[in-house]
């Protein structure tokens, strides 16, 4: 006999003498900050953008979210149907495959990211946004082959490109499959400077590993989100090879808008209006046919 639920098969009333239909149930109805640890209704904190009304702390969000926040309604997702394979067979305590499967039915994405072409306010852009929930955001041969495709998208069609980066790096379980992303990613976006198409990059929480050293710093605009984790090796693992105390801060994206490695750290609510103003500068005036 459970102290705490009813099983199952029970035929009894709960004890209060209410029916089963006329229970509340809270489960999930609310979420606690990590940053002020105050207890959010979940409702109230999706109505603010998922950042907390208290401390602002800036939750994670999901791509489709991200897409959502961003584009006006009507965009047109793309390049949704490629898939990774197992090109070592790699198994650690589970093999890759199961891996993949897991986060596919997890996130219902196919891999860590979607892309997407539409409207940015007045602008018409090209948009990718990774998914952190997918094995950590991690950045595989179909990362990098959607990314590579929307570069090209924006430089043939002459649409500003936006990059959202939330990862923990470079894909382990693809090997070289997966490092060979970082240089046919930036030889893209080297083609689309010299074509003279913006690209900004929006680094979230957290963006580390080959990612930072790849795509998301080579921006004409790097922004990123308040108290975003920015990297190429985390602090822990510094601080055990140095052998000494990280300054409070370190590798927040504060920390870096101070050291000059960020233009400028946005809220999620002023992100929108910040990237239709920025686009404005950057986007060249339409040529008269």
């Amino acid at each position: 006999m459970s102290w705490f639920k009813r099983e199952s098969d029970s035929p009894a009333a709960p004890a209060s003498g209410l029916s089963a239909e006329k229970s509340v149930r809270t489960e999930g109805l609310w979420i606690k900050c990590p940053g002020c640890r105050s207890v959010i209704w979940k409702a109230e904190l999706e109505a603010n953008l998922n950042v907390c009304p208290k401390c602002q702390h800036h939750f994670k969000l999901g791509a489709r979210q991200r897409i959502d926040l961003l584009l006006e309604p009507g965009y047109e997702l793309v390049d949704t149907t490629l898939c990774s394979t197992d090109p070592l067979t790699f198994t650690d305590l589970k093999p890759y495959t199961a891996r993949l499967r897991k986060a596919q039915e997890q996130t219902g994405l196919n891999d860590a990211i979607l892309s997407a072409v539409g409207k940015l306010g007045p602008h018409d852009v090209v948009v990718c946004a990774m998914e952190y929930s997918f094995i950590g955001g991690s950045m595989g041969s179909v990362v990098g082959e959607t990314i590579a495709r929307a570069v090209d998208r924006a430089r043939e069609s002459r649409k500003p490109l936006i990059v959202v980066a939330a990862s923990g790096g470079a894909r382990m379980m693809e090997g070289i499959s997966s490092l060979m992303q970082m240089a046919k990613i930036s030889t893209a976006l080297a083609q689309l400077d010299d074509a003279k198409v913006p690209y900004i990059c929006l680094l979230t929480d957290p963006t580390t590993g080959g990612v930072t050293a790849s795509f998301a710093m080579l921006g004409d605009l790097n922004i990123a989100e308040p108290g975003a984790l920015i990297c190429f090796a985390g602090p822990r693992v510094i601080e055990q090879t140095i052998r000494q105390k990280l300054p409070e801060g370190f590798q927040r994206s504060e920390f870096l808008l101070e050291k000059g490695f960020l233009d400028a750290v946005v809220h999620r609510r002023e992100l929108k209006n910040y990237l239709v103003r920025a686009l404005e500068f950057l986007q060249p005036p339409a040529r008269n046919q």
